[in-house]
């Protein structure tokens, strides 16, 4: 397995990581967990070192988790989970994606400790590798954060620590605290506005950039289409990208996608991972599966080496496709910071 340092933090990770969300969270039907514990051990035997969870997703069942899965192989695998949301102590499973926004952010100190213990116990770990604040939170100062997460750093129970969303001057300004390993944040084919300004700053501070949703949510793929019905409790369906009418604009990016596979004797999953991980040497993006058939058609993206020329041909071909749709409704948008 390739592996790729997250900037110049130090943490070495596979080239590609697996995003566990979907999981327990988020697409609708929950999958069996112990199903789930396979494949996130097939993961490890495939050679992916890299996990991202978060305590929002289910909320907490995805950290537990992942806590059974890995712990027989816990000095092999590096792990990230976030903080950041309003999650009340008695809150039980069963929590929707869209629903989570509605809870409220909170990044008060006290409130970043608390979740780094609870994730600590969840997890089956000393130390959680990569620690992220989930969202942005206006109400208290990105310093105050950093320096809560510097002070758990410097107390051995956080190794590393991420933003998610977050813009270029919030990353200038947490940087200046305690410097980070990581932002994550969505980017792929569709979903470029980390490009402008976000993307700069990470390579000047040597950040590491780790993209979630790298295969649009699946529309990527190939695997979903106008007429594709997407099940009550999955996330996309509030998602204006996803509604039929967006979806039947948008096959256009599918539709290249399938044309560079095949001259390639790729899939337009692997095609659109391929240009990703071409971004840069400190990219690492995170897709998500609940099947290892799938897992290993995603890793097969690293055997495809597309030349400087592949890469400018597929960005100038994408760029001339006017993508339909918001990636988010407005108020889930407003959480971010890019």
């Amino acid at each position: 397995m390739q592996q790729r340092e997250l900037g110049r933090s130090g943490l070495a990770v596979s080239a590609l990581g697996l995003g566990c969300m979907g999981m327990s969270y988020s697409y609708g039907d929950i999958p069996d967990p112990a199903a789930m514990v396979r494949v996130l051990r097939g993961a490890v035997d495939r050679g992916v070192t890299f996990f991202d969870t978060a305590e929002v997703y289910g909320p907490f069942t995805n950290e537990y988790l992942l806590g059974e899965a890995l712990a027989p192989v816990r000095d092999q695998v590096t792990i990230a989970t976030k903080f950041g949301f309003r999650l009340p102590a008695d809150m039980g499973p069963g929590l929707s994606a869209e629903r989570s926004f509605d809870l409220g952010l909170d990044s008060r100190p006290a409130t970043i400790r608390h979740a780094c213990e609870g994730a600590l116990r969840r997890l089956r770990v000393e130390v959680i590798d990569l620690f992220y604040q989930h969202r942005v939170d206006p109400a208290v100062p990105i310093e105050d954060v950093a320096g809560t997460v510097g002070a758990l750093i410097r107390e051995g129970k956080v190794r590393h620590w991420g933003l998610s969303e977050a813009g270029a001057q919030t990353i200038r300004r947490a940087h200046a605290v305690t410097p980070l390993a990581a932002l994550q944040s969505e980017y792929s084919l569709w979903s470029r506005q980390a490009e402008a300004t976000t993307l700069p700053v990470l390579e000047e501070l040597g950040i590491g950039f780790v993209p979630f949703s790298p295969l649009g949510k699946g529309f990527l793929t190939g695997a979903m289409d106008a007429t594709t019905a997407i099940k009550p409790g999955d996330f996309r369906t509030i998602l204006p990208r996803f509604t039929p009418e967006a979806r039947a604009a948008n096959q256009a990016v599918v539709d290249l996608l399938r044309a560079v596979a095949q001259a390639h004797a790729a899939t337009p999953a692997q095609v659109a991972l391929a240009w990703v991980l071409a971004r840069a040497p400190w990219v690492v993006p995170i897709p998500g599966t609940t099947k290892l058939a799938r897992l290993e058609e995603n890793l097969g993206a690293l055997d495809l080496s597309l030349t400087a020329a592949d890469v400018a041909a597929l960005t100038t071909a994408v760029e001339a496709i006017p993508v339909t749709g918001a990636r988010y409704p407005d108020h889930i948008e407003r959480t971010t910071g890019l």
